[in-house]
């Protein structure tokens, strides 16, 4: 019975290692379960062997592409062909390659072709080829599917670009009938009806009938006029600045800044809680000029900022240390400079101590910075208090290194223009309200440090918060 297969062309499927085999059958041993195929194909190109055999184990799925009975290929509807429908053959079944059925096994019922499967019980059947059998003549010859025409494969490109099929459309597609069918007068209504639904201009509106348009964050509503000038000091004349959405933010003297946080203080906004507050906004501001998320990324740890701190011993220099602290929490390598004295002032040492703490590392010797360029420069040696600072050594070799390390500086708190900075900076934080900067202190940052709206009220300066969803936010010159 193995015989009757001899010239049938099949499929084998010999799983992913080994590929797929299609080829005319030219041999089944039962006895050594194997199968050999003559001109083979491999994954669709021609093997360069005239035969190939395989064993029952190495087979996965098997479908027979063309049964050939007598040696006599039968392809009309009326012989016992199956159709192009594969057969398969269960996976891991001792009989797919040898014990396979006879061709009486393949029966003809009312137009329908029916195969039995090996393994599945007598009464089932797959039905193959219906269509064929029901939609076409008795004489007319079933399609060729799967590469196969007159019994040998067809290559790949011949069947994509090749000749047309047996069942191809040979009916050109009526456009003119089609149209007819479109009635583009209620199309054409239908468009218009739910342009005015959605207020936009229908066909044949004048342009400046047009309604107005709105975008999706804009409010429809009436609304007063807005004002931008919400915050006033009694200071006429200060320099001002403006938001990026407006908002006028005017300048304020050092001795106004100072009553501000002396009465702040009063109700329980302790200089702790002001250096926190700052050392927090200081370094969200640094971490997005560092490059932000796409810098800090798991992927990046082997590729960690390096930040030079410069701070001197007083309170602007605690609120560098306090930034320090929370930068090298953050997985930045810290590098702060603070000179040695003897007495310091009691926030600057508790500031330490917390630093200390952390992987930063501090050094009192200019010598013991960094000798390459490194990310960023944050200075804090200038003081409001006391300008005899500048004249110091330890100051000015501060400075210097600073401005030929070139890289970028921002300076914390800076003081306003009537004191010069030695340090070139690229942008400048200011706290609360800013001082009137001089030019050389880059682009203008302010942050909010937490002061309520009250404390503001008592020293005569009328304020709204124009900081929005954020803490720091950049100021223009108005």
């Amino acid at each position: 019975m193995a015989a009757d297969w001899l010239g049938s062309l099949v499929s084998i499927n010999c799983g992913p290692t080994l590929g797929v085999y299609q080829g005319e059958v030219v041999s089944v041993d039962q006895s050594s379960q194997t199968i050999s195929l003559r001109q083979p194909f491999h994954n669709g190109v021609k093997c360069p062997v005239p035969e190939v055999t395989f064993s029952a184990i190495d087979i996965k799925e098997l479908k027979i592409l063309d049964i050939t009975i007598g040696n006599a290929r039968n392809s009309s509807s009326a012989s016992t062909k199956v159709s192009s429908a594969p057969v398969a053959v269960p996976k891991g079944d001792p009989r797919s390659a040898a014990n396979l059925n006879s061709p009486q096994h393949c029966s003809k019922s009312q137009g329908e072709r029916h195969v039995d499967i090996p393994g599945q019980p007598k009464g089932f059947r797959r039905r193959h080829n219906s269509w064929s059998s029901s939609s076409k003549g008795a004489n007319q010859a079933t399609p060729k599917k799967n590469g196969v025409k007159n019994g040998q494969m067809k290559p790949r490109d011949d069947e994509c670009f090749g000749e047309a099929t047996d069942d191809g459309v040979n009916t050109d597609f009526d456009f003119e009938g089609n149209l007819a069918l479109f009635d583009k007068a209620a199309v054409f209504s239908e468009i218009d009806i739910s342009e005015r639904r959605n207020g936009a201009r229908s066909r044949g509106t004048p342009l400046d009938q047009t309604p107005t348009r709105y975008r999706h964050d804009e409010n429809i509503l009436e609304a007063k006029p807005v004002v931008y000038r919400q915050i006033t000091v009694p200071q006429p004349g200060a320099k001002e600045y403006c938001t990026d959405s407006g908002l006028v933010v005017p300048s304020i003297s050092y001795e106004l800044h100072q009553r501000l946080l002396s009465i702040a203080e009063r109700h329980g906004l302790s200089l702790e809680r002001r250096l926190e507050m700052t050392g927090v906004c200081a370094t969200q501001m640094a971490l997005t000029l560092l490059g932000g998320p796409n810098r800090f990324t798991p992927k990046n740890l082997h590729q960690r900022p390096t930040v030079a701190l410069l701070c001197g011993p007083h309170v602007q220099g605690a609120q560098g240390i306090s930034c320090g602290r929370h930068l090298a929490n953050h997985e930045v390598e810290v590098v702060m400079f603070l000179p040695n004295f003897v007495k310091m002032l009691d926030c600057v040492t508790s500031e330490v101590t917390l630093f200390n703490k952390t992987s930063g590392k501090q050094v009192s010797s200019i010598k013991d910075l960094p000798d390459t360029p490194v990310d960023l420069i944050i200075n804090c040696l200038d003081c409001h208090e006391n300008t005899f600072l500048m004249d110091q050594p330890w100051y000015r070799a501060a400075a210097d290194w600073a401005n030929q390390n070139r890289a970028p500086a921002l300076s914390l708190d800076p003081p306003g223009s009537g004191q010069g900075q030695a340090v070139e900076a690229k942008w400048s934080l200011s706290l609360c309200l800013p001082f009137s900067l001089a030019e050389g202190a880059g682009r203008v940052y302010l942050c909010d440090i937490g002061i309520p709206r009250q404390v503001f009220k008592e020293v005569g300066i009328k304020y709204i918060c124009p900081f929005g969803c954020k803490f720091v936010i950049p100021l223009h010159s108005a």
